[in-house]
């Protein structure tokens, strides 16, 4: 992919001095750690959003099968594992 755009930002006099040092100490361009970065951010969002959007859509559907009386209630949820785990226990 070629270069051809320019990013320019401010920073603190420390960091950039800082930042310089420890790319320098990695025997690498900072402007490659800087697209690295930039890429993982990317990515991290990217994973962020797609994982909210499927948990929205898991919350759509529980909500529907809920709406159209195919849900239980917490209490029978916790009898029937309460049931359960005593069975488990006898037959241990």
């Amino acid at each position: 992919m070629g270069k051809e755009a320019v990013f320019t930002m401010k920073l603190e006099p420390d960091l950039r001095a800082e930042f310089m040092a420890e790319a320098e100490a990695a025997h690498r361009p900072a402007s490659q750690i800087v697209r690295e970065l930039m890429r993982e951010f990317v990515q991290r969002q990217r994973e962020a959003r797609e994982y909210n959007d499927f948990l929205r859509r898991k919350v759509e559907v529980a909500r529907t099968s809920v709406r159209a009386g195919l849900g239980q209630s917490n209490d029978d949820v916790e009898l029937e594992f309460a049931a359960q785990r005593a069975k488990a226990a006898t037959e241990a």
